[in-house]
């Protein structure tokens, strides 16, 4: 294999796919702009939505209900906004009420009842049953409002009471719970990196190989320019290796370029959650150099294991769209073990560190947190490391094989396996055998 061909070739490959509009939109585009949009509305949606929960007022039927009782849901509440209930009908009928909670047509049904044995020495005192949907969000923030109502109205009631005994409000306050959050501005922020940095990164790098993958072997092979390529003085290997480093750069600078854009838009579109009522100072989000490398030889690690892996699988197809279809479940596939890595009360451990793509996952989030454990980082590498290498090896093996190169193999990857068992590592007839044989 001679390097400076690959440097050669290498090139080629960077120039043809720069000016191939689709690998650069999917690649490069979509991973940069696509995400921080996408999260953008997503968050926008949220707060929307939970706007117009809020605002919407909660349906209720009143089973055995007094006028005061009624007047409970009437009254305004000044930490809550105007028109939080709607008293829809008042009956004695409880099954036909549950039916309309079924059918939608309510959120909730209380049933007023007298109070137990020995709460009937306050005046005035009842006791209410509350019958919701589980199933549906409107009815169960409806029944979280019916209790935080029904408590505010104990308390206020138990103060006035104690008052006109003559004693003090503080006397029913046995102690107080006070909410104080130590957090910082980073800690928060470093919480929400480390959520979502490292699955972008495994799927802007995943997006990043997988067009040129599957463009670069099966694309060039359904436009006919497979062959002239190999037809060159350039060795075989060389120019798998030149295709090889080009799949692995695009996916490494999507899997950069991502995190990059994520962390800048990501402080201001998270900050649009203060307004639905969290605690605590806004995020900051801010990346220290150790982090920053962590994330660049975990991009790197991505892009080299993607590209073998997808190149190899797309080699197989004979064309564009069968090799999409090779591809795709690589790239699922990868995605379950980042769920093992989004475990934010875990640190990376011997056990994660053996789990491809998990380990890179937890790595890097582990990195945006400041913790850095060196040994099972090398680990993560020489795991890393080994899977790319079977990937290698595998594919040096296929590259044997003549009727794989030139795709005469049927197109299947299933047909290609079923091949090579039935006459082992014997390789196929090449076209000037058959000619000589002829002869």
């Amino acid at each position: 294999m001679s390097w400076r061909d690959v440097r050669t070739l290498f090139g080629r490959e960077i120039r043809s796919a720069l000016r191939e509009r689709s690998v650069v939109v999917n690649s490069i585009l979509l991973p940069v702009l696509l995400y921080p949009l996408l999260l953008w509305i997503e968050i926008s949606a949220l707060v929307f939505v939970t706007g117009l929960s809020e605002r919407a007022p909660a349906r209720l039927a009143l089973i055995g209900a007094t006028q005061t009782h009624a007047e409970l849901f009437t009254l305004e509440d000044p930490e809550t906004a105007e028109g939080r209930f709607e008293i829809a009908t008042r009956t004695e009928s409880l099954d036909s009420s549950l039916v309309q909670l079924q059918d939608g047509d309510l959120d909730a049904v209380l049933v007023f009842e007298e109070p137990s044995e020995g709460a009937e020495a306050l005046e005035g005192n009842f006791e209410v049953v509350v019958h919701y949907d589980r199933s549906t969000d409107r009815s169960r923030r409806a029944r979280e409002r019916v209790e935080a109502h029904l408590d505010r109205y104990r308390d206020q009631r138990l103060s006035d009471e104690a008052v006109a005994l003559g004693l003090e409000r503080s006397a029913l306050e046995p102690f107080r719970i006070e909410r104080r959050n130590v957090s910082s501005e980073e800690a928060l922020g470093a919480t929400v990196l480390g959520v979502m940095i490292p699955l972008f990164l495994v799927i802007s790098v995943a997006l990043g190989c997988l067009v040129p993958a599957v463009d670069t072997t099966a694309g060039e092979r359904e436009r006919g320019t497979w062959e002239t390529v190999m037809s060159t003085r350039a060795s075989r290997s060389s120019i798998v290796t030149a295709k090889y480093l080009y799949v692995a750069a695009f996916g490494t600078v999507a899997g950069l370029l991502n995190v990059g854009a994520m962390s800048l838009s990501l402080g201001p579109v998270m900050g649009s959650l203060q307004g639905m009522g969290t605690d605590g100072p806004d995020f900051a989000v801010s990346l220290t150099p150790s982090a920053v490398l962590v994330m660049g030889a975990g991009a790197v690690l991505l892009a080299l294991f993607f590209a073998a892996a997808m190149m190899l699988l797309a080699s197989f197809a004979r064309s564009f769209k069968d090799g999409q279809a090779l591809v795709t479940p690589v790239f699922y596939l990868a995605l379950l073990p980042v769920i093992l890595g989004q475990q934010t009360d875990r640190t990376l451990s011997a056990g994660i560190a053996l789990v491809p793509v998990a380990n890179i996952a937890m790595a890097v989030r582990d990195a945006i947190h400041g913790i850095f454990l060196w040994p099972l980082l090398g680990v993560t590498a020489l795991v890393s490391f080994a899977l790319i290498l079977v990937c290698l090896t595998t594919a040096r093996y296929v590259l044997r094989f003549e009727d794989y190169l030139l795709g005469t193999h049927g197109g299947s990857l299933w047909r290609f396996v079923r091949d090579r068992a039935g006459r082992g590592d014997r390789e196929p007839p090449t076209r000037r055998d058959v000619t000589e044989g002829v002869g």
